[in-house]
C-alpha cells in the first residue's frame, strides 16, 4: 500500500532554447508551475506520510524565481530538462516518483525514472 502525496509550487523566468529554430530561441518568459510527486509507504502517528509543508519549503528552495535560466544552469534549460533537475535536488530529501513542469496551461514536461 502506498500514497501519493502531491505538492505544486510555481516561479518566474526568462530563457532561451539553444540549438532550436524557432520562437523559443530568443529570450522569453514565463510563469512555470511544478508539480512534485512524493510516494509513501506509511503514515506517522498523525496520519500523515510527510507534511505538506515540509515538501513545499524544498520546493520553494530549489525554485529559480526571476532569474534567467540559462545563466542558472549549465545545460540547456527546456520543460523536460528542468523537470529532470527538480526531481533530482527533491529527491535527495524526498522519495520522489514524479516532477512536471508547466511552461503554459496546456504544455508540460513530467520526469520519471523508469522502475
Amino acid at each position: 500500500m502506498s500514497w501519493i502525496l502531491k505538492v505544486r509550487g510555481r516561479f518566474s523566468a526568462a530563457h532561451f532554447l539553444r540549438e532550436y529554430q524557432g520562437e523559443c530561441e530568443k529570450i522569453h518568459g514565463h510563469t512555470f508551475r511544478v508539480e512534485a510527486e512524493i510516494e509513501v509507504r506509511e503514515l506517522d502517528r498523525a496520519g500523515l506520510g510527510i507534511d505538506f509543508a515540509v515538501i513545499k519549503r524544498r520546493l520553494a528552495e530549489i525554485l529559480p524565481d526571476h532569474k534567467l535560466l540559462n545563466d542558472v544552469y549549465a545545460f540547456n534549460p527546456s520543460a523536460e530538462n528542468l523537470a529532470r533537475r527538480f526531481f533530482e535536488d527533491l529527491a535527495a530529501a524526498f522519495p520522489v516518483r514524479a516532477v512536471t513542469v508547466w511552461e503554459s496551461e496546456d504544455a508540460s514536461a513530467t520526469y520519471a525514472p523508469d522502475r
